[in-house]
């Protein structure tokens, strides 16, 4: 038997690692030492990364919002088309366009109200016609007159609320006559003229199948002279804060149902001037505020429109106030141009309550804000001033036609119908 002993061959192969192990230890402490310089380096590196951030950190939300405002604002200069899916069209600034208004002329619509018409009134400067709104993220693309009647041929368009809607009623039909050739064709259904105080004024495009209505509804409430008995002396009218316009019914049968009450909502107004009151039930309720009357009756507003309006047919809209900007008690100061400052106006605690109302309680049918306050706000320009029907009466709280609410109907007509498939198809 052969016997191989190994034992040596091992010995020697255990002297060698641990020889090489040795050497390769001296070997990285030897490096390590000579590179001793890396720690005090890397601790003072340490030291300027804290110093910077010291410094930047409680700015850097600073930085990045005037970067974000440069590079957002090259972006819209360098290129007038961009559009965003989130853009809001109330939240921007009014900019000079010589060419976009105005979109016709008062003078020749014989549905624009004379009280309106401040160019034939006498107005002679026509600064406040050259305004445009531009939105901050979008653009409101200009009024094809050709293409607004196409998309709305067929439908019956409806306003309802007070002065301020009949305005917006009257230019809507203006800027819509601008592309009809036979002026005869356009007509008011009923042969009435325009006054202040009718219930109902409605305007057929006869060739184009289009009916443009307007209500007026000052309060969107039942508004009755049959005062509960045994009321005070006082009390002249009621306003139902449970009960929505009795004319209501006359609203729902519509493809496009544009809202607004506001004016009227005042203490003055009400308690002193109409000797209106608020009632809930066969109930006078003296105790309530404007304000809190405000609210109650959006929120039957809301009740209201949740169960009869028609969301597969109707397109809705609500409209928030408007400022007005009254100098003291029946005095007002129109200016050349919009104001640089708002001085609070673009605020408003009734616009809020709007807001909110819908945001609370609408949930089958939708409903789009015109958020008109704060574009509004900077508009000193706009109201009739002296140039109403009656030069000695000064009006700062309705607007000049053609002018602003010309605008309200260009954002409807050329930013929101188009993206609503029962009007752009």
């Amino acid at each position: 038997m052969v016997v191989h002993n190994n034992f040596n061959n091992n010995q020697t192969s255990y002297s060698n690692l641990q020889s090489l192990k040795n050497g390769k230890q001296k070997t990285i402490l030897h490096s390590c030492l000579n590179q001793v310089w890396i720690i005090p380096s890397l601790f003072t590196l340490l030291i300027a990364i804290a110093c910077v951030y010291t410094l930047i950190f409680p700015n850097i939300h600073k930085i990045l919002q005037i970067y974000n405002f440069t590079v957002t604002s090259e972006i819209l200069e360098a290129s007038p088309a961009v559009e965003s899916t989130d853009c809001d069209v109330f939240d921007g600034r009014w900019v000079e366009d010589d060419s976009r208004y105005p979109i016709y002329n008062s003078t020749d619509c014989p549905f624009a109200e004379r009280g309106f018409s401040c160019f034939e009134n006498g107005r002679k400067d026509k600064e406040y016609l050259r305004w445009q709104w531009k939105p901050k993220k979008c653009n409101i693309p200009r009024f094809d007159v050709e293409k607004a009647l196409e998309m709305l041929r067929g439908k019956r368009v409806v306003f309802v609320g007070d002065s301020l809607s009949r305005t917006q009623w009257e230019s809507w039909v203006c800027m819509l006559m601008e592309g009809v050739k036979n002026k005869e064709s356009v007509y008011e259904i009923n042969g009435s003229k325009i006054t202040k105080t009718i219930r109902h004024l409605g305007v057929r495009f006869k060739d184009h199948n289009i009916t443009v209505d307007f209500y007026r509804s000052v309060f969107l409430m039942n508004k009755s002279y049959d005062v509960p008995a045994g009321a005070p002396k006082n009390v002249r009218m009621t306003v139902r804060l449970d009960l929505v316009d009795d004319i209501s019914d006359q609203w729902i049968d519509s493809d496009l149902l544009v809202f607004n009450t506001g004016g009227w909502w005042t203490e003055n107004r009400l308690f002193n001037e109409m000797r209106c009151f608020f009632q809930i039930g066969n109930s006078l309720e003296f105790g309530i505020s404007v304000i809190d009357g405000y609210k109650m009756a959006l929120n039957t507003w809301a009740d209201w429109a949740e169960a009869n309006i028609n969301p597969n047919r109707t397109t809705l809209f609500f409209r928030t106030i408007e400022s007005t900007h009254w100098r003291g008690p029946n005095q007002c100061d129109v200016s050349e141009k919009p104001l640089n400052e708002t001085k609070g106006k673009e605020k408003s605690e009734k616009s809020d309550i709007i807001m909110e109302t819908v945001e609370k309680k609408m949930k089958r049918v939708a409903v789009r804000i015109m958020h008109l306050t704060p574009m509004g706000s900077y508009r000193s320009d706009a109201h009739v001033g002296n140039w109403g029907d009656n030069p000695s009466v000064q009006d700062c709280g309705h607007w000049c036609l053609p002018g602003f609410p010309d605008i309200w109907n260009e954002i409807i007509i050329s930013h929101f119908l188009p993206k609503i498939p029962s009007f752009s198809s």
